[in-house]
This record gives C-alpha cells, sequence and structure tokens, in this order.
C-alpha cells in the first residue's frame, strides 16, 4: 500500500469542476439545512430526496439511527461510483458532523474505495483505514 497513489478530497469543497460529485450526509428526508448537506444545495441536491445521486452530488442518509444503518447507503454509493467512472467523487467527512460518529467509526465502510481510481476520500478517513 506504500506506493499506492491516494486520492485525497479537499478538506473544503469550494467549487466543483465538470466531471466532480460532492458526496455529502443527508437525512433520509433530504432536509438539507445544515452542514455540507446545506452546500451541496448550490450543486443541485434536491430537497426532500435524501439519498444517490442529484446534479452534482451524491447524498449518503447518516442520520437515521446507529452507525450500521450507514453502511449500506455507503456500499450502493461505491457501486453507483464504479458504474460512473467519469466522474470523479469527492466524499466530505460523512456522519462526522452533525450526525456525530468519528472518522474510527465511519471510515472502515470506505475501505474499499480507496482502491477506485475515481473516488477521493478525506485524508482522516485514509489514515483510519491504513491505520496510520
Amino acid at each position: 500500500m506504500e506506493n499506492k497513489k491516494l486520492r485525497i478530497a479537499p478538506d473544503l469543497i469550494k467549487e466543483l469542476k465538470e466531471n466532480e460529485v460532492f458526496v455529502f450526509g443527508s437525512n433520509l428526508a433530504g432536509n438539507h439545512l445544515a452542514g455540507a448537506a446545506r452546500q451541496a444545495l448550490k450543486w443541485g441536491a434536491v430537497m426532500g430526496q435524501g439519498t444517490g445521486l442529484q446534479g452534482q452530488t451524491y447524498a449518503i442518509p447518516t442520520m437515521q439511527g446507529p452507525k450500521e444503518t450507514i453502511e449500506p447507503y455507503i456500499k450502493e454509493f461505491i457501486e453507483v461510483a464504479k458504474e460512473n467512472k467519469n466522474l470523479n467523487f469527492l466524499v466530505t467527512r460523512i456522519a462526522c458532523g452533525i450526525a456525530g460518529f468519528t472518522d474510527d467509526e465511519i471510515a472502515p465502510y470506505f475501505a474499499e474505495a480507496i482502491d477506485i481510481e475515481n473516488i477521493w476520500l478525506p485524508k482522516s478517513f485514509i489514515e483510519v483505514i491504513l491505520n496510520k
């Protein structure tokens, strides 16, 4: 893994290129009122849509219960990214803000993503996954 080119998402994403997708934590109701979800509105996140690809964003629900309830949505996201190689997915520290989880709790669910060329992860997630 030492020679692997790591794709690190910016800590603060202020703009997107045409082929970039802002991946953020949402709630199932799609009430994008705060945090990264509110920011996602400017790139096409849809009020009332709590999951999936919308505009230049991808919503992963994080507010519905224990951390284990987030995992299926992350797996679904990874499959969507694999099917859309023309897009680069910039993952924010989903679930580590308003949802109240830690990097150590959420990052392991993204372990498979570290090898997917069009997924960019937060540095803190990469450090957890690589145990650094």
